[in-house]
């Protein structure tokens, strides 16, 4: 998603490119190819067609989509673990500083 929101729209080849340019091993052209069309299917990212290419541009802006997916992690890791993962988030805000606590509060209430 980074190399989205950096391109804003681009095809299959060109986030590969970028993509593989960092690894030590590339990756697949089709292997990027199905997680773009997986990221559409599940609404992250939009897609046009143009003659044979696709090109896919974010429909979330990174803060939206980084708070789906914290939600999302969130609710999975309650489902498995029930009182022991709240537990353990309780831990971790009690840890916390007076700072960070009132920002955290803010962002929980939507301010």
């Amino acid at each position: 998603m980074e190399e989205m929101w950096r391109n804003g729209e681009a095809p299959v080849r060109a986030v590969m490119e970028a993509l593989n340019a960092k690894r030590r091993k590339p990756r697949a052209y089709t292997t990027y190819m199905t997680i773009l069309a997986r990221l559409h299917r599940k609404g992250v990212l939009s897609r046009r067609r143009v003659g044979q290419t696709n090109f896919y541009k974010p429909r979330l802006d990174r803060e939206t989509f980084m708070a789906r997916r914290a939600d999302s992690e969130v609710d999975a890791l309650v489902a498995e673990f029930g009182d022991v993962a709240l537990a353990n988030f309780a831990k971790r805000v009690g840890q916390l500083d007076a700072e960070r606590l009132r920002k955290l509060k803010r962002l929980a209430s939507g301010d």
